[in-house]
């Protein structure tokens, strides 16, 4: 199998990907705010990530990679949409976090090895933020607590610059984000751990200092997560040097959280961990837009995952989500995508195609080599694509091909689970269908012509189009 190789963007480099102990591969993805539906944007990490995921399992086997993906239910804006909407922010994220699980599984996501909730972990992020303060890297400040990164910087000892992951300098990285001016900020760029809860929002008992009972920032969520499920519960079955004790393999996720979200989760988990680095590869997916369009509800173009899987608002139809997956698997990762009407199109249109050869062939276990090399190029998907295109013009490498596709989470059903399954997407239910066509068939067979051009004309409204001959009805589907 060819060398893995992926691009650092701590290092700015495609390195080859070498784990810290092949039996305990680790991964940590950012996973969603659950105050509302993902959007399609936030689709994109979950698909290039789960396809990582596949092919470290492939590589290293299943039972030696842990994907960690965590939900954050702890969260301003959690709080006010909860608010907004007239119920308990418990009600809130538990149906959030319930569609959110059904629309990422319809994309063909396999579940994560361990996602954690913040809410979960609050004992580890006042650990971290006692260490921190006791180190003086973190004060306390009107019952908040606050990071200095110009602290982090003045201790040294081995720790990494901040800013080094955007790398961008402090006055670089102050002028380019919002920063939030508060009186007890000693500096721009101090950012909070902890402050107080209002009253009605979720509270804790707060870190050692603090009387008031608070709630923790959104930065020490994901260090907390992390620590305690990749580096606390692997505590005597990682085999490593002692200066990576406290490192796992590869952090994910999108490109907008480079700064502000994890600039501060590495400057959190090392100052508190006293280690040179939190994980040793960070992998960044590009932004999406919507027909060549910055997506936002201001121009009317933005869409969530479950609109798109279920609802007629893009291109006036729903779209399966194996169709959503190859559209997205045909931009590489790290460039910028272009989600168009067109592109969902055209991989429904393939899809169609290689369902119908998969009806032809036996599958097998193995992708083939020369498809496995473009993946592991740096996830490079549209060659792998590409890739599959020439796998499924010949007949003798149909099994690899399936195989291949089977990989990056493609052709998941049957064929004939497939072919069943486009009936529906135009939410048409089959069932009915069936139902008008028998009522029109028996209306043909009395001779009741009225009768049956009605149920033709229902029928065609409903989108459906009947494939007929001088037998009859032969079969039918939806039109697109």
């Amino acid at each position: 199998m060819s060398v893995l190789r992926l691009y650092n963007t701590l290092t700015r480099s495609k390195e080859d990907f070498v784990p810290i102990d092949p039996a305990n591969v680790r991964m940590y993805v950012c996973g969603p705010t659950v105050y509302d539906f993902a959007h399609i944007g936030n689709a994109r990490p979950i698909i290039v990530f789960d396809v990582l995921f596949r092919l470290l399992q492939l590589r290293f086997g299943k039972e030696h990679v842990t994907y960690v993906r965590n939900i954050t239910d702890v969260d301003d804006k959690i709080n006010a949409r909860a608010a907004e909407r007239g119920i308990t922010i418990r009600e809130l994220t538990e149906g959030t976090a319930r569609v959110f699980h059904e629309d990422v599984a319809a994309l063909g996501c396999l579940p994560p090895t361990v996602e954690p909730r913040a809410t979960e972990h609050i004992v580890e992020m006042r650990d971290l933020i006692e260490r921190l303060v006791a180190r003086g890297i973190a004060y306390v400040a009107e019952d908040h607590v606050l990071f200095s990164p110009a602290k982090m910087d003045a201790a040294g000892g081995g720790l990494p610059r901040y800013g080094a992951l955007a790398n961008r300098s402090l006055d670089e990285m102050i002028a380019g984000a919002r920063v939030d001016v508060a009186p007890y900020k000693r500096d721009a760029t101090d950012f909070v751990l902890w402050k107080p809860s209002k009253p009605g929002e979720p509270s804790w008992p707060s870190p050692s200092g603090i009387v008031t009972e608070g709630r923790p920032g959104w930065h020490i969520e994901c260090s907390a997560m992390s620590w305690q499920r990749l580096i606390k519960d692997f505590a005597g079955k990682i085999r490593c040097e002692a200066a990576d004790a406290n490192t796992f393999d590869i952090h994910g996720g999108g490109i907008d959280l480079v700064f502000p979200h994890h600039e501060n989760e590495i400057a959190q988990t090392c100052c508190a961990l006293e280690t040179a680095r939190m994980a040793n590869v960070w992998m960044h997916n590009g932004f999406l837009q919507v027909e060549g369009e910055k997506m936002s509800k201001s121009l009317g173009n933005f869409i969530t995952i479950h609109e798109l899987l279920h609802d007629k608002t893009f291109g006036g139809r729903s779209w399966h989500g194996e169709v959503l997956r190859l559209a997205m698997l045909r931009t590489h990762y790290r460039q910028p995508i272009d989600f168009t009407l067109k592109a969902l199109e055209e991989a429904e249109k393939t899809l169609d195609r290689w369902y119908a050869l998969a009806a032809k062939a036996e599958g097998t276990d193995t992708p083939a080599d020369s498809f496995l090399a473009t993946l592991q190029d740096d996830l490079n998907t549209p060659a792998a694509v590409a890739e599959l295109f020439s796998l499924f013009g010949s007949e003798t490498t149909l099994a690899q091909a399936i195989a291949s596709a089977r990989l990056i989470g493609l052709l998941q059903l049957a064929p004939s689970e497939w072919a069943a399954a486009k009936q529906s997407w135009g939410n048409v239910d089959a069932a009915t269908v069936e139902a008008l066509i028998a009522a029109r068939i028996a209306a043909r067979a009395s001779k009741n012509w009225a009768e049956s051009d009605r149920i033709r004309d229902e029928l065609v409204a409903m989108g459906v189009v009947l494939k007929d001959n001088k037998d009859g009805t032969t079969s039918w589907e939806v039109k697109r």
